[in-house]
This record gives C-alpha cells, structure tokens and sequence, in this order.
C-alpha cells in the first residue's frame, strides 16, 4: 500500500511548470515552481513545519502547547496543519487587509485568529506583529515562531527548495526571482543555488510601499518608501532578519494593478490558478527577463499560492473594477498630474503640528485650500487636515481655535506610487481619504486631490 502517515509528510517536491503564453518576447526558458501543490496551497508549509520541528528539538515547542503567529494567511495555514497533525492549538494575528477567505480557512482548520490594522507602524500596540509578540508573553507553554526572524525559515528553503529546483532543471538554471516578504524563500533557495552556480542570479521582486528596494541600493531604510498598499504576502515595513540581501543582486518593484492583471493572466492563459503575489513575482520576473535572458538561460519564478484565497478580491470583476484593476485602459499617472500642477506654479501647503486651529484656519482662507498634509520640523508628514472636518469641530466646540492641529488632525493622506493611473487613485479617495500624496523623482512631497484628478481628466 502507498500512503502518507500524515498531511505534513506531502509536503515539497512540487512542480515546475513552462511559461508558455505571457512569455511571449522573451528568450530564454522560463518555468514556474507551483507551490499550491503544497497541502496548505502554499510555499509557507515547507517553512511551517520546519519551524516547528526545530523549536520541538530545541525544547522550545512541548506537548499541548500553542503555536501564536502574525501571518498574511499563508503561513498560518502551514502552521494550522502542522499543529493538527501533532496536537498543538493554533492561535494567528492577521492585518484587516487579508482576504476574509484566508480568515475562513485558519479558523476552518481550528485556529484562533485575531484581526489587526494594517495602516499601523509595527511598534504600535496595535499592530498584528505586536498582539501576537503580547499573546506569546500572555499564554503560558506558547510558541511564537516569529517567521520574519526566525532563521528555520531560510533553512527550510536551503534545505528543501533551492536542492529540488537544482535537480528539476538538472543544474541548467541560471536566473531565479521571487517575491520579498520575511525573506526566508528567496534568500534560502538563492543560498543554495549560488553555491552550486555562484554566476546565477537571482532577482528578488518588491512591491511599492515597501522598503526592500532602496535599502539594496543604498543601505537606507527610508520610512518615505513605506505607505499602504494592497498585494497581500510581499513587501515590508521592517527588515526581517530571514531576508539576507547577499543573496538578491537586484531588486524590481510591481504595482497593485500589474499584480492584479497578471494574476488573472496566468490563470485564463496558462492555467494557473494562482494568488496574487504570484502576479507580482511573474510581472517582475518577466520585466527582468525581457531585457536580460538569453536563449539557453532558464529562469524559475517561484509561484507562491493558491487563487481561492483571493475570490472576493482580484478573482471578483466588481472588486476589480472598483480599484480601476480590470481594464486596461491608457489613463494618465500620478506623474501627469505632479507635472501639470509643476508648469502652473502650483507648490505643495503644509502645516506644522504645533500651529494653532485658528492660524490653521486663518491659512486655509488665504491659500484657497480643502485640505493640508501636517509636517514636523524633521520633514515627516504626521497628520492631514481637511477643511470640512476642522469646520465641524468647531461648531461643535469653540474653544477649540485655541488649540494646535496636531490635538484634532487626522491620520497622513495616503501615499501612492508616481506610476499609478488616475483609475486606481479616484478609488483611494474617500470619505476618510480626502487626499494622496505622492514623492517625486527629486523625493519632493505633492497632493493630488478629487479636483486635480477631475482637471486631468477634462484637459
């Protein structure tokens, strides 16, 4: 008879499969490495497991304990089918812009899962990070694997992915890309194949609103590269210490709406039905591989998870169509509006946090504006303030002209990407969002706001 003792023993050993229409242009091979064939339809179970059975040895992880982890879904998932199959009660922190079906799944699989906000730094208290570091202190005999950190996960990739993508291609691989979140993937699979091919490179793919980019170019962690965005499962706000930057020799940044499109490419002309850092890493990888593969380099993309985490999202028509990701249309960016606001004179108005209501008031009146980003004496953007708003606390107590700003601002407008179209920043504007911000190629601060997009619009 052939059988498994367990789930976890399938997982690895998964597929590589040939590009064959998206890739149309390039030379070169380029194949996939299709981790959904994991158990919990991800690349994250090779990690899970392995952080496991490293703290079990350790005698860190003992019998009946619980397993408390920040996780985008995926690694909880791995975590959740670890802990079934050896007894362990599963609790995970998640950011609220998860997809609820990753939620669903955790707790179908009898995990405990808390909801954090996303649009808080990983200090804050409040953070998924944060709540699950506090669990980990609250609950007794609990383990906090802490995937961002902890260096099981690179080894698990050293160990187990970088030796089968190696044997798969009988050692002719000469590129290898991967998406960036805590770094485990792309720097233990990259580790192992340098050493066999110490010429192969390896191309590591970021996304906007995250830091990982500029810090291999520069060694600067710039808090600026960092703002909300929405691709689930890559990028960071921190430096984890799994992403060992030794092993990426360049890195390529993808927008939300290419993620998105090429997603939903892979799925209707290759037959992938796959997640949306998937999208990501094969947008990246294919940007890279059109300027630089050759006809005898191969390239294997790792392709991290499944498409049903993302129904409700990129895989739903209306929820792409309202964040402007479903057609494909020739709108104008960001930087169109930046430079039509240049050639008219128009300089960015901020206020300081310690200026009163009143002057603030007094401001708005003689610079004819609806609304102001509120910037430090160090040139950080703490807060916004919209005209509306300020009016209405007012009203509603008077007393307040004699306060300052930084007592009833509101949070920073949203930054976004130069290379956004007018689509996806008309959906980021809203009741709570009266504003975006945006950084120029000189890092100079600009607001577009409604009416500066309506004006490109009409020109």
């Amino acid at each position: 008879m052939q059988y498994y003792n367990s789930i976890v023993d399938t997982i690895g050993n998964t597929p590589l499969v040939k590009l064959n229409k998206v890739t149309e242009g390039i030379r070169g091979t380029v194949l996939v490495k299709v981790e959904y064939f994991n158990p919990g339809n991800s690349v994250k179970d090779r990690i899970a497991i392995k952080m496991i059975e490293d703290a079990e040895k350790a005698g860190i992880l003992k019998p009946g304990g619980t397993i408390i982890e920040g996780t985008s879904g995926n690694t909880g998932m791995g975590l959740a089918l670890a802990a079934v199959s050896k007894g362990y009660k599963c609790i995970f922190t998640m950011a609220d812009k998860q997809s609820q079906e990753k939620i669903d799944i955790l707790r179908a699989v009898g995990a405990e899962v808390y909801v954090c906000p996303t649009n808080v730094a990983p200090e804050d208290p409040r953070s998924y990070y944060s709540v699950a570091r506090k669990l980990n202190e609250e609950i007794p005999n609990s383990f906090y694997p802490n995937q961002y950190d902890n260096l099981s996960n690179r080894a698990a990739h050293y160990e187990s992915t970088g030796p089968e993508i190696w044997e798969q291609t009988d050692g002719k691989i000469t590129h290898f890309a991967a998406g960036v979140g805590t770094g485990g993937t792309i720097s233990g699979t990259s580790k192992y194949l340098k050493e066999r091919n110490p010429k192969m490179v390896t191309v590591g793919i970021d996304t906007y609103g995250s830091v990982f980019k500029k810090y291999k170019e520069t060694g600067i962690f710039d808090e600026n590269e960092i703002y909300p965005y929405l691709t689930e499962g890559i990028g960071e706000d921190i430096l984890p210490k799994n992403v060992d930057f030794e092993m990426v020799d360049q890195f390529i940044k993808v927008t939300d709406k290419d993620a998105a499109i090429m997603t939903r490419r892979l799925a209707r002309e290759e037959g992938l039905f796959v997640g949306w850092s998937c999208g990501s890493a094969a947008f990246g990888a294919l940007e890279y591989a059109r300027e630089h593969l050759k006809e005898d380099d191969v390239m294997v993309i790792i392709l991290p998870d499944h498409g049903t985490r993302y129904l409700k999202k990129i895989y739903n028509d209306t929820w792409m169509r309202d964040h402007g990701f479903l057609e494909a249309r020739d709108f104008a960016t960001a930087q169109d509006i930046i430079r039509r606001k240049k050639s008219q004179g128009s300089r960015l108005i901020t206020v300081k946090p310690e200026a009163s209501v009143g002057e603030v008031i007094k401001l708005i009146h003689d610079e004819g504006i609806s609304q102001a980003p509120i910037m430090d004496s160090q040139g950080h953007i703490v807060g916004s303030l919209t005209d509306s708003k300020v009016l209405r606390r007012i009203i509603e107590n008077p007393e307040l002209r004699q306060v300052t700003i930084q007592e009833i601002m509101d949070p920073p407008f949203t930054f976004v990407a130069l290379n956004n179209t007018i689509d996806v920043l008309s959906s980021l504007i809203n009741k709570d969002n009266k504003a975006l911000l945006v950084r120029d190629e000189n890092n100079q601060v600009h607001i577009i706001t409604q009416a500066d997009i309506l004006m490109t619009m009409a020109a």
